[in-house]
């Protein structure tokens, strides 16, 4: 007789994948996902984006945050969660502000400041159960095809000085 395997606790499981982990995706509804770097504290993912800062689309209410292992890098969660922006001068802005900073090693100057006139805090809250789990993956292939931006040279090779290597002239 096989043993039942062991409940998860999921709550514990997302705050040590948030905390051990300084990487994560955003994903929106229309499916892209964006890699961000966040802080968590008071079972809140906070994360700043704008001039000078990571890169992040304007967030829809509803948002899917996809956790990986600390370990192997893989997926581990996939959970929904509420989007809000932390607005300046209030309290949960002090203690984001406090959060972020601390995972943000190689700021300069006041960031405080420049995050509260340039930049968006967000504050990610999970609810529900998760998508995925441990134990519970989606078995769908996760590759997307990359579209080639126009700075791409998909479709000419660059001059080299002095030709370029006898074996590759004939590569187009």
């Amino acid at each position: 007789m096989t043993e039942a395997p062991q409940p998860i606790n999921i709550t514990a499981l997302f705050a040590e994948a948030a905390s051990k982990s300084g990487l994560l995706w955003i994903q929106l509804p229309d499916g892209r996902a964006w890699p961000v770097w966040h802080a968590w504290a008071n079972d809140t993912v906070y994360v700043v984006s704008g001039p000078g800062e990571q890169t992040l689309p304007w967030l829809p209410e509803v948002v899917t945050i996809i956790l990986r292992s600390k370990d192997s890098g893989g997926r581990l969660l996939a959970v929904q969660a509420t989007a809000e922006v932390v607005e300046p001068e209030t309290d949960q802005w002090a203690a984001a502000v406090e959060a972020l900073r601390l995972g943000r090693l190689n700021a300069m100057g006041d960031v405080e400041s420049r995050w509260a006139t340039e930049c968006t805090v967000h504050a990610l809250r999970p609810f529900g159960m998760p998508f995925e789990q441990p134990g519970s993956y989606d078995q769908s292939p996760r590759s997307v095809l990359v579209r080639p931006a126009q700075a791409s040279t998909a479709g000419w090779r660059p001059w080299h000085a002095g030709g370029r290597p006898q074996r590759r002239r004939r590569a187009r």
